[in-house]
């Protein structure tokens, strides 16, 4: 039975942990918190972060991050990226063979504008890596968990690497994976996603109805593009899953914490108000800030990106920053 490693115990990291008992693997997680490992070990749940939705049995856990890499040669990288680069400085001390690095976190890294692939191999030893893997697209754990159909894409610059990780997270029944050779694209769209998913619950959270969010679900998707491509990144790969499905998703769902986040300081919460309510890292919020700077420098015209990060760092109120991108000068959508 083929193994496989999971780095952290959130509501992701245990959702996909089960999915791969489904598949028939044997799998592994590692969180440093001893609760929330003792849980998943004594009473197979999750409960902080995915209630009393039971996992299976066959589900393991521990606290050894040594115990965790001898485990596998695919390690799955299920913990927010502000910290991932911890985690993997923690790692290369100890690693002592050839690991796939799969990522399914979605964010980009603060002052760096790194994503999840330049942090690991700017932190591990390419002698130790024999690939990276960007696994994203539209899902919540909440869904997954409860085998809610779902199809999402393992993208990758090596071809091969994306099909294996394709295979081994497919199956029949629920859940289904495209591979992608645009990594680029595949992880800015998972991280950019999270901003307009804080802009659509604001909207929510004002009393806006849905001629706004679709507003503000394409013209974001055109944010996200422009981004996109000055970074190297494919504009077609955003019409797929990792964008549209992705943005779609992510700014309607309960499910996803930047929406929430979002509507509560659309309800009238400050950002650290909203984010004291919150069980779970947005990963949004810096990616917000991370993607404002990114922009300027860039000299590329992100006027929702501001809105979000006015409001967010700026505290100005979301109905002003909302008449003021109403208005902008009129303009051709092209």
């Amino acid at each position: 039975m083929e193994k496989i490693a999971i780095v952290g115990g959130g509501s992701w990291g245990s959702a996909l942990a089960n999915l791969l008992v489904d598949n028939k693997k044997e799998v592994l997680i590692y969180d440093n918190d001893k609760k929330t490992v003792d849980e998943i070990n004594q009473f197979h749940t999750n409960q902080s972060k995915l209630g009393d939705v039971p996992l299976s049995k066959e589900v393991v856990a521990t606290t050894s991050l040594d115990q965790t890499l001898n485990f596998s040669d695919m390690i799955i990288l299920a913990v927010p990226t502000s910290v991932t680069r911890i985690v993997l400085s923690n790692m290369k001390n100890i690693i002592k063979r050839k690991k796939l690095f799969v990522n399914v976190a979605k964010g980009l890294e603060f002052k760096t504008n790194d994503r999840v692939s330049q942090i690991v191999y700017d932190e591990i030893p390419s002698d130790y890596i024999e690939g990276f893997v960007s696994l994203t697209g539209p899902s919540h754990a909440e869904e997954v968990i409860v085998r809610k159909l779902t199809s999402i894409v393992a993208a990758s610059n090596n071809l091969e690497h994306a099909k294996l990780v394709q295979e081994t997270f497919s199956n029949e029944d629920y859940f289904r994976v495209y591979t992608s050779l645009d990594l680029i694209g595949a992880e800015l769209g998972g991280s950019l996603k999270n901003i307009y998913a804080i802009a659509s619950g604001m909207l929510d959270g004002l009393g806006y109805g849905i001629n706004a969010k679709s507003a503000l679900i394409t013209r974001g998707l055109i944010e996200m593009k422009r981004i996109t491509t000055e970074l190297g990144g494919l504009e077609e790969t955003l019409n797929g899953l990792v964008g549209v499905g992705d943005l779609i998703v992510t700014c309607m769902s309960k499910f996803s914490r930047n929406y929430s986040a979002g509507l509560l300081i659309g309800e009238g919460d400050d950002l650290k108000t909203s984010l004291s309510k919150m069980t779970m890292v947005v990963e949004g919020v810096k990616t917000c800030k991370t993607a404002y700077f990114l922009a300027k420098d860039l000299h590329i015209e992100t006027p929702i990106i501001d809105a979000v990060y006015d409001v967010l760092f700026n505290e100005i109120e979301p109905n002003i920053v909302i008449n003021k991108l109403m208005a902008r000068d009129l303009k051709s959508e092209q």
